[in-house]
This record gives structure tokens, C-alpha cells and sequence, in this order.
């Protein structure tokens, strides 16, 4: 309750003030400031963010949620608005446009990643269904199918003998995870599907894979990964980014399970929960950056 009152009174007045007295003394305004003494990354991302959230000013407040073509006005209208004379602080121009699109960016990743999930699979679309094959010959390269329905999706870890049924919950999301894992890490893939094979300590390698893919959705949803794509990805992140977040998962998952070493796959929902933990605690620091 303390808590809560002191951030009312400090968001609503406190704070404005601050900032007033802070411009008179070093002549620059809060996000001058913010720019010039924090490093580039999560560090100064996040405090231009809550800056600008926070901001009794309209043009501030909206520069938060544009596109990548709007980025260069909507710096203009800041520079105008704070009356920032950018020959005496040519680096902040730079600094803030490429702090202003990693805001936006991580809201637009957000949408164009849900726009995936809520996309089912469709056995009468071709482009789902290359797909589908093109992910068991990445990690059987081997071995054919015999049918496109066959219980042979069992050894890559699909629990029926139709893939398309485990995609209900994170729809083709789903598959392009475990398709750009496959395809751009080819080796780990295989050795891991191998892992999951393992007589004791073995786990269906796809809806393992799947899972990950709601844990690295919910991440996103929850804002918990921000840290991580303003450290690594410097301006505008493309869904490649979070490709790259999800096999980085799958990678310390696996290891993560035989380290741990669960008596059976029925402890599955409280192992993934400990590594849910795990990676949620890494994502806290400010310097975070979760890669392969």
C-alpha cells in the first residue's frame, strides 16, 4: 500500500519537478540525460520507455507505438517539442531513433507473433503442408514417410499420427519454430531428437518443442523478454528474432532436463515450470542476452 502511494505521488508530482529542477541545472531535458549517462542496450531502452510512458506530453506518449517508416518524424516532433538543440548533442538524434524502434519493434513482433499462433494449420493449404515435410526430412533424412498420416511422426515426437492435431494450441507458430531450428541448426536438432530417444530419460522431442514455443509466446506477451531484444537486437526486431529466442530454449531445455534427471516424463509440467523459473530469473538482469 506504501509502495503504491509513493508511486502515485512520485509519477503525479514528485517526478515532474525533478525533472524541472534537473533541466535547469544541466540544461538538458530527461531523455538527454537518460541517452547521455546510461550504455546503449536494455539500460537506456527501458528508462526512454518509461520516459516517455510517462510523459505529460501527447507527442512524447505516442512515439512509443509507430511504425519504422514514422521513426524519423516522430524523433523531429521530439526534438521540436523539447526544443533540443541537436548541434550541441549530435549523438542523441541517433541514440533515441534507434531506442524509439526497439520500443515499437518488441509491440510489433508481439502482433505479427500472435497473427502466427492464431494461424491453424490446414492440411488443404500446400505451403502447410511442404512445410510439415520439409521439418521431417531436416531430422529423418534417412528414413521416408510411407503415408503423410503414419505413426511415423511418433519418432520425431508428435503424439498422433496426424502432426496437425498438436498444433491446436500454438497453431503454425508452432511449426516454424521447430522448422528454423531444424534449418538453421541442423546438427543440434538431430542431437537433440537423439536426447529425446534417450530409454530412461527420453521426451517427445515436438510437443516439447511446441511447449517451448508457449513459453517463448507467453514471455513476449508478458514483456519479460525485453531486456533480452534491446541487448541484442538494435533496432527493429523481426520475427527471426524470435526464432532465435525459442531454439536458444530448446538447446538449454534439453540440457536442462538430463541434468536434472526426472524419475519419470510425467514430472514433466514441474520440471518445465523449474526451467520456466530459470529462464524467467535470467531475464530479469538488465544485461540479459539469451544466445547460442
Amino acid at each position: 500500500m506504501i509502495s503504491y502511494i509513493w508511486h502515485y505521488f512520485y509519477s503525479n508530482y514528485f517526478r515532474f519537478w525533478l525533472k524541472w529542477v534537473l533541466r535547469q541545472i544541466s540544461g538538458k531535458c530527461e531523455l538527454q540525460r537518460i541517452c547521455d549517462g546510461t550504455k546503449d542496450g536494455a539500460s537506456r531502452t527501458h528508462r526512454i520507455e518509461y520516459s516517455l510512458e510517462h510523459s505529460k506530453c501527447k507527442v512524447l506518449r505516442c512515439a512509443i507505438n509507430i511504425s519504422e517508416e514514422e521513426a524519423d518524424q516522430y524523433l523531429a516532433n521530439i526534438v521540436k517539442e523539447k526544443k533540443i538543440n541537436l548541434e550541441k548533442d549530435k549523438r542523441f538524434e541517433i541514440n533515441l531513433r534507434i531506442c524509439l524502434l526497439q520500443i515499437s519493434g518488441y509491440k510489433k513482433l508481439y502482433l505479427d507473433v500472435e497473427e502466427l499462433r492464431k494461424q491453424s494449420f490446414d492440411s488443404n493449404n500446400n505451403y502447410h503442408e511442404q512445410q510439415l515435410l520439409e521439418l521431417w526430412d531436416l531430422l529423418m533424412p534417412h528414413e521416408k514417410l510411407n503415408n503423410r498420416v503414419t505413426k511415423q511422426w511418433g519418432d520425431v515426437g508428435f503424439q498422433g499420427d496426424d502432426p496437425k492435431t498438436d498444433f491446436r494450441g500454438m497453431g503454425m507458430l508452432g511449426l516454424a519454430n521447430l522448422l528454423y531450428f531444424s534449418k538453421h541448426y541442423t546438427e543440434e536438432a538431430r542431437l537433440i531428437l537423439s536426447h529425446s530417444n534417450h530409454p530412461k530419460l527420453g521426451y517427445s522431442y515436438a510437443i516439447v518443442g511446441i511447449n517451448l514455443t508457449e513459453m517463448a509466446y507467453s514471455l513476449l506477451k508478458s514483456g519479460a523478454l525485453k531486456f533480452h531484444f534491446y541487448n541484442t537486437v538494435p533496432e527493429f526486431p523481426q520475427m527471426k528474432s524470435f526464432h532465435q529466442l525459442y531454439c536458444y530454449l530448446v538447446y538449454e531445455f534439453d540440457k536442462f532436463w538430463f541434468k536434472e534427471e526426472p524419475e519419470s516424463i510425467m514430472q514433466f509440467n514441474q520440471y518445465r515450470e523449474k526451467f520456466h523459473d530459470q529462464i524467467k530469473h535470467l531475464l530479469s538482469n538488465e544485461r540479459v542476452a539469451l544466445t547460442l
